[in-house]
């Protein structure tokens, strides 16, 4: 029947237009092979670069994070500094007050006992309080002179002391959580020369 053989006929016709052994479908079929491997390369030098630039942001932002929260500590343990500084000046000024109290043994005054035995005790309890919050006396004598600690006012001559150690101190300094807020001023042992 005419209809069966246009039918095969078609077939045949499609089938060849089709088919694997048409040439000029060959090498479209492998470009897009090529095409596709240089796609999937390329898609993975993306994810190597990504997933790289994901770990360094990664680094970056916990990096952030542990300088801020430093940065929060140390705001809560420095931040009364400027507050202790002042305070520590109301200190020197009670400690004067309470040597030149104590300097007049001789005086039968008991008033002036009693206010001595007074700035003792306020001058105590002020120094618990400094402990208590990480302020501390310096107590630089004898020791080596450091300049991140001491600031030379004299040089004395070395009797007895090694050159280059604290002699005497006339005005103390003070350390907060170990940093130094108030430096001692202080007088280091030199060579006498001769």
């Amino acid at each position: 029947s005419p209809c069966a053989f246009s039918t095969a006929a078609q077939q045949r016709s499609t089938g060849d237009e089709c088919g694997p052994e048409d040439p000029s479908e060959e090498p479209k079929h492998a470009l897009s092979d090529c095409a596709l491997e240089h796609k999937a390369i390329k898609l993975e030098e993306q994810v190597r670069d990504l997933t790289e630039r994901y770990r360094r942001a990664l680094a970056d932002s916990e990096n952030v994070r542990r300088r801020t929260q430093k940065f929060v500590e140390d705001a809560k343990l420095f931040g009364i500094q400027s507050f202790c500084r002042d305070l520590v000046e109301v200190a020197d000024i009670l400690e004067k007050t309470a040597e030149s109290a104590a300097e007049e043994p001789s005086d039968p005054n008991p008033a002036l006992k009693k206010i001595y035995e007074g700035l003792s005790l306020i001058e105590a309890k002020l120094q618990s309080v400094f402990a208590k919050h990480g302020l501390q006396k310096m107590n630089p004598v004898g020791g080596r002179y450091d300049p991140y600690d001491h600031e030379i006012i004299c040089h004395v001559p070395a009797e007895g002391l090694q050159p280059g150690t604290v002699a005497l101190v006339t005005q103390d300094g003070y350390k907060l959580h170990g940093r130094t807020i108030r430096h001692a001023l202080v007088g280091v042992a030199v060579e006498a020369q001769e």
